[in-house]
């Protein structure tokens, strides 16, 4: 996370719709939305159409942005409402039990060789989306709860609740007594990899 007055002064610049700042802000970014959205949504292919999305309406609304706006939180925002909508929209064109919703869900295999990263990866794709993506913000993007909540337009208290039963699920899925380790753990592995690509 950059410090809030790097990210008012990126602001500033998006509103009055420099260039060189919508590049700045997709630079620094973009991957991390991307990953987001993959380990949302389980599929390459859906993640690549969700990510397109996803920037065309962030280059679409980069000019009316509030002065005070969260960019971290506003780009993870705008990622998630597209994720749901895809969802919607799956789930209306394909009807329960159909293998093909399954897919949706499926965790394409990390790109490693650890073990752990890759057991972290099957516990986070058979987790509910509610807890998918509160462990995603918070333990893999390094987000506050407060920004998470904003994210996830709840309040910090339930966020905070979201986050204890996320842990919670996530230990149950590694097989692990604590969720608080489970998450640190997950933290640990998911920067270690962001630090390689």
């Amino acid at each position: 996370m950059m410090p809030a007055a790097a990210d008012a002064a990126l602001v500033d610049r998006l509103r009055r719709g420099e260039r060189a700042a919508f590049r700045e802000l997709y630079a620094r970014f973009a991957q991390a939305s991307f990953g987001f959205l993959l380990r949302l949504c389980g599929r390459r292919d859906v993640a690549e159409d969700l990510q397109q999305d996803v920037w065309l309406s962030i280059a679409r609304h980069a000019a009316r942005l509030e002065a005070d706006t969260d960019l971290a939180a506003w780009i993870f925002t705008v990622a998630r409402n597209r994720f749901v909508s895809s969802r919607r929209r799956a789930d209306v064109a394909v009807p329960a039990g159909d293998p093909a919703d399954l897919d949706l869900r499926a965790a394409e295999p990390a790109p490693t060789d650890d073990p752990a990263c890759r057991d972290l990866e099957r516990a986070l794709a058979s987790l509910p989306d509610v807890h998918r993506e509160m462990l995603l913000l918070v333990g893999v993007e390094g987000m506050e709860v407060a920004q998470a909540a904003a994210v996830l337009s709840i309040r910090p208290d339930a966020a905070r609740q979201r986050l204890a039963r996320a842990r919670a699920a996530l230990a149950e899925a590694l097989g692990e007594a604590d969720g608080a380790i489970a998450l640190e753990r997950s933290t640990a592995t998911a920067r270690k990899e962001k630090a390689r690509s």
